[in-house]
């Protein structure tokens, strides 16, 4: 059984020791342990950092192409070197090195697909209370689109087993944590959760300089990976209010002409009659979009089942 554990690196030269010296050198289970580094850019030496701490897997991006695309890379080059378990861990050293061992026995024990390393958010001292706030509701909206019940939504501190790292294919370029829990949520991995560790921290987050940045990132691609992976319940939910609208202002009508003596007043009530025709327009259009997304949505599924056959090495076994 072979353990690859990969960081992403930007930049990392000063915290990658330490990072690199808090990883485990053996797990129960795993026969063989290999770490890769992940550059992506890195203008500081990074690689060179890597390669004089002893990383076995070096894979460079050529220039800044995000976490995502970062991480993407590293689960496909890690797949190519007969990786049987990837542990994902972030480079500043915030994550516990030790509690690999707790990410990888649900997998071992095939429990599991993707393991995730909770934080004890209410209990970190380095959250202020809008970040906790933030981080709890985060991960409550994701949980109910990722149909997970995965409680940090946020962490980087992940477990993915060969079959998950297989099924796996990132859209996004800001980060990969959110759209994987989509994704495996939607598509039948197992997703569990264990709690974890954190270091004190060795510099702020390169991800978002700010709270209302993360708020704008974050829900972005919540709201991207909500259309991407369930369109059918996002325009049903858009077009819904216009339809009760459209009804309402039908049965209002009908009883205003045939209940009340209105028309023998010599009232027309043109103004809610074209605003029932908007509304009920709108709300078919956005049913109609409703539909053609799904058929989108079958169409990328089976676009994503022939990558996974490559991936597999098996074009013919369809497991």
């Amino acid at each position: 059984m072979k353990l690859i554990i990969q960081i992403p690196c930007l930049n990392e030269a000063e915290t990658l020791p330490a990072t690199l010296a808090d990883l485990p050198k053996s797990i129960p289970g795993i026969d063989v342990i290999e770490v890769q580094v992940v550059d992506d850019g890195s203008t500081d030496g990074t690689a060179d950092v890597a390669r004089a701490h002893g990383v076995h897997h070096i894979v460079s991006m050529g220039s800044n192409r995000g976490l995502a695309r970062a991480f993407a890379a590293g689960v496909a080059h890690a797949l190519l070197q007969g990786a049987d378990i990837v542990v994902n861990t972030d480079a500043d050293n915030q994550y516990c090195g030790e509690d690999i061992a707790k990410l990888v026995p649900p997998i071992l024990e095939n429990q599991a697909d993707i393991v995730v390393g909770c934080r004890p958010i209410l209990e970190h001292p380095e959250f202020t209370p809008i970040k906790k706030a933030l981080q709890l509701a985060g991960s409550w909206a994701l949980r109910q689109i990722s149909r997970t019940t995965v409680r940090d939504a946020p962490s980087g501190f992940r477990a993915f087993s060969r079959l998950a790292c297989q099924r796996l294919y990132i859209h996004s370029t800001f980060s990969y944590c959110i759209e994987t829990l989509v994704q495996a949520g939607n598509t039948g991995l197992r997703v569990a959760s264990v709690d974890i560790r954190v270091n004190p921290q060795t510099r702020p987050s390169r991800l978002f300089s700010s709270i209302p940045q993360y708020i704008k990132k974050t829900g972005g691609t919540m709201l991207a990976m909500f259309v991407l992976y369930r369109p059918g319940r996002f325009f049903s939910m858009l077009a819904t209010p216009f339809l009760v609208v459209a009804v309402g202002l039908g049965i209002r009508f009908m009883w205003l002409i045939y209940g009340t003596d209105a028309v023998a007043e010599g009232r027309t009530f043109l103004p809610s009659l074209i605003l029932l025709a908007v509304c009920a327009i709108l709300g078919f259009l956005l049913m109609v979009l409703g539909i053609i997304a799904t058929l989108l949505q079958a169409n990328r599924r089976l676009l994503e089942e022939q990558i996974y056959l490559l991936r597999r090495g098996s074009p013919t076994d369809g497991g």
